[in-house]
């Protein structure tokens, strides 16, 4: 079971964090890698004490997408209110506090540095430890809030950034089984609803649309060297093709079939590759997590496996597309964490 001692920064006494600390952890937790604003305070990973996400959407629609300078301006306005509003929600104060911890990456470097900066600042000033969290770890992580879920399992990350089948063995201990080697399956999700005119954020969208449709075009899967690799901007070239020949013989393009059929190709890439891995390794265990994981086609595909035997676990949906709750799990429970002042934020996956 994880446990390691921290340091406070001021008086530099030793803190014990982890399932084997014990006593409490009481992680305050800061995220704000793309376009949520978050804090929240969560006991020994699992019990959220509070979960609060200002959300910049609105904001971002006009542009089509996330615009990386004013998604800073954006924190930076609301990252005091939703600190103070973490706090309060909880009911407790900064002396109740063990440690805190924040996003320090992957995600957009000016945003990243708002949520790592006040972080620090909150550790300085009530001399707790400071924890830097990697946030596809915590996106894992999130399978952890209000369940018994214990390793080993495999893990389906599905995000807008990144695509990867993760072999948790251990607390500590994971390897990547397989990864995208081109476009996240949440980018290709985003780049056909624009080819099919829908707003953003694209990907929520189009699985709305899909659910009104059928999948009655076949679109191609990638064949590649490493079986549990996946590729998807080949999808998106023939998704074009498609919406372009379409174009040519309707007057009125089939936009809710063309994401039908777009969606159960993907997730059923998604899931096949999945379930091989986890049968390859003799796991009965398999989590989703990521924001994709919200998506709705996806979560029936492998909800379905239980009537096989299998435990399956996926996030509740506030817990799905960034927050900061799974950022104070993944604190807690020592997932790839960054305990000293002096770290810094990195924009992706080196």
């Amino acid at each position: 079971m994880p446990v390691k001692e921290f340091r406070t920064p001021i008086t530099n006494k030793p803190v014990l964090i982890g399932t084997d600390s014990g006593y409490d952890n009481i992680i305050f937790a800061i995220e704000s890698s793309c376009d949520e604003t978050a804090a929240a305070i969560v006991k020994n990973g699992r019990e959220v004490l509070s979960n609060v996400v200002a959300s910049q959407i609105k904001t971002h629609i006009e542009f089509g997408g996330v615009v990386p300078e004013v998604a800073a301006r954006e924190h930076l306005e609301a990252i005091n209110v939703v600190i103070e509003q973490a706090f309060k929600q909880a009911n407790i104060s900064a002396n109740d506090i063990t440690a805190f911890a924040a996003t320090v990456g992957p995600g957009l470097v000016g945003s990243l540095l708002v949520g790592m900066n006040a972080g620090k600042a909150l550790a300085i000033a009530h001399d707790k430890p400071f924890i830097g969290v990697n946030h596809l770890n915590a996106h894992v992580c999130a399978n952890y809030l209000n369940t018994d879920l214990k390793p080993p399992f495999v893990a389906l990350l599905v995000s807008g950034g990144h695509t990867q089948i993760i072999e948790v063995k251990d607390w500590l201990e994971q390897r990547i089984i397989g990864e995208t080697i081109d476009d996240a399956v949440g980018e290709a999700y985003d780049k056909v609803a624009r080819l099919i005119g829908l707003p953003y954020p694209g990907g929520v969208n189009l699985d709305k649309l899909a659910q009104t449709g059928k999948p009655v075009y076949k679109l191609p899967e990638a064949k590649l060297q490493n079986e549990y690799d996946f590729s998807f901007s080949g999808l998106k070239t023939a998704s074009l093709q498609l919406i372009q020949k379409l174009k040519k013989e309707n007057e009125i393009l089939p936009i809710a079939d063309i994401a039908a059929s777009f969606q159960e190709n993907v997730t059923s890439v998604l899931y096949k590759k999945t379930k091989k891995a986890a049968d390859n390794i003799n796991a009965n265990t398999i989590v989703l997590a990521g924001g994709v994981a919200a998506n709705s086609e996806i979560r029936k595909k492998f909800f379905a496996l239980r009537e096989q035997g299998y435990n399956i676990y996926a996030p509740e949906m506030k817990y799905c597309t960034d927050n900061a709750s799974m950022i104070a799990s993944s604190a807690y429970f020592l997932a790839n964490t960054m305990d000293s002042l002096d770290v810094e934020v990195f924009s992706r996956m080196s």
